[in-house]
């Protein structure tokens, strides 16, 4: 892949240089630079407004979802456009973390299976920032065994065709800020768990669904629960046919891998510039031969998520679909920064028990040492990432799999181990 910019994409790279300079929010800037991991950082505004206004602005003049078709609200630009875009928005690429789901994962998602009034309907004011949209798979007892979730959803008995859904998800993130919601359920307990599945997407407003945030170790409140008693769902708010919601989630679970490992950072710019400031017996660390060692490792690492981020680049411009192999990227980047943010406080000696906005380099690696677990079981575990890649990478026979083609009903669970015990 050529990494230079052909005299077209200069053109364009000049042109979005010069709209982001004249419009891009500079009063955010100072604080946006000093955010940690997981922390957008704004606290002069209402973030989630901070958010809206600057996607607005973009989608305005024709930058939002470069690569959404523009009848979907999108700029109908290449994969390379894109890349050009998010490299020169910078710092304020931040501001659209609000919508990294609904964009990144959701939207794909109604794009290919929806039918066309819906995607006129549903996508632009995704594509706006009007609406933000969750991802509702996890459940307490299926994380990592999505396919083992028991959400169920029934047909109304009323004859209108609506779905009644009961059921909890868990580590739900942005629900709290949600107007959608993409939703697996159960809806048949008789095929093997793969088969039973359908796909929907609701209104997280709907009578029924409640959200409760959940507190984490960081002191944010990013992931919730979410609780479905008697939520109607319309048919019509189908994806895919009954039965098909695995297919349909491989689209989301696929753009997610895309989405979480291409656009992480890991850190190790910051890292470099802390190896600048502390000492190791005396002397920069950076001189040190044991750090200069690990910062190789790092490098190492951060060039490899690059390239093959640039692989899915390539990938995407000769329009392929994001596939098994984008696993890598978050299965590295996660593991990557959870390894920096343990070296750097050790680097920091006792400062590294700090952790404060104000304190030594800001909190960063506190931050991202707070953090980096979810992001290791967010999209996938590490286990499972390990076995997608595998299984559909490398081609290595695959697990044995007991449950493979028994009937959802049929498959026990340590409760009813119990019961049956009992009687």
């Amino acid at each position: 892949m050529d990494f230079e910019d052909t005299p077209e994409e200069a053109a364009f790279r000049a042109e979005v240089r010069s709209w982001i300079d004249a419009n891009a929010p500079k009063h955010l800037e100072d604080q946006l630079k000093r955010a940690n991991f997981g922390d957008m950082g704004v606290t002069s505004e209402d973030p989630i407004q901070a958010c809206k206004s600057w996607q607005k602005k973009k989608a305005e003049a024709g930058w939002a979802c470069l690569h959404w078709p523009k009848e979907y609200g999108g700029g109908n630009r290449t994969p390379m456009e894109r890349v050009i875009w998010n490299q020169e928005e910078g710092i304020f690429r931040s501001l659209g973390g609000l919508f990294t789901i609904g964009q990144g994962m959701c939207g794909p998602t109604v794009m290919a299976w929806a039918d066309e009034e819906t995607k006129r309907r549903m996508l632009p004011p995704l594509a706006s920032g009007e609406e933000v949209w969750c991802q509702l798979f996890s459940e307490p007892a299926s994380g990592s065994d999505l396919a083992g979730l028991r959400t169920r959803a029934v047909k109304a008995d009323d004859g209108s065709g609506d779905w009644i859904v009961n059921g909890q998800k868990i580590w739900t993130s942005g629900a709290q800020n949600s107007d959608w919601g993409l939703l697996i359920a159960r809806t048949d307990p008789d095929v093997p768990k793969h088969k039973g599945l359908t796909m929907f997407f609701l209104s997280m407003k709907s009578p029924g669904v409640e959200v409760r945030p959940i507190k984490q170790a960081n002191g944010q409140s990013s992931f919730n629960e979410v609780y479905f008693t008697d939520v109607r769902i319309p048919d019509s708010q189908r994806l895919g046919a009954v039965g098909q919601g695995w297919e349909v989630s491989l689209t989301t679970l696929m753009n997610e891998r895309l989405s979480i490992g291409s656009g992480m950072s890991t850190g190790f710019p910051q890292l470099l510039s802390l190896c600048m400031d502390v000492e190791v017996d005396g002397k920069p660390a950076v001189q040190d031969s044991n750090v200069r060692s690990k910062l190789a490792q790092f490098a190492v690492r951060e060039m490899g998520l690059k390239y093959t981020g640039m692989r899915a680049i390539t990938a995407l411009s000769k329009g392929e679909t994001p596939g098994p192999e984008n696993s890598i990227g978050k299965l590295v980047a996660g593991a990557t920064m959870q390894d920096l943010a343990m070296f750097a406080l050790d680097l920091q000696g006792q400062s590294g028990v700090i952790w404060e906005k104000d304190g030594p380099h800001d909190g960063r690696f506190q931050a991202i040492l707070m953090r980096s677990p979810a992001t290791r079981i967010e999209g996938g575990s590490d286990e499972i990432l390990r076995n997608i890649i595998g299984e559909r990478v490398l081609g290595l026979p695959g697990d044995i799999r007991v449950d493979k083609d028994v009937a959802f009903k049929d498959i026990p669970t340590s409760g009813r181990k119990k019961a049956a015990a009992a009687a």
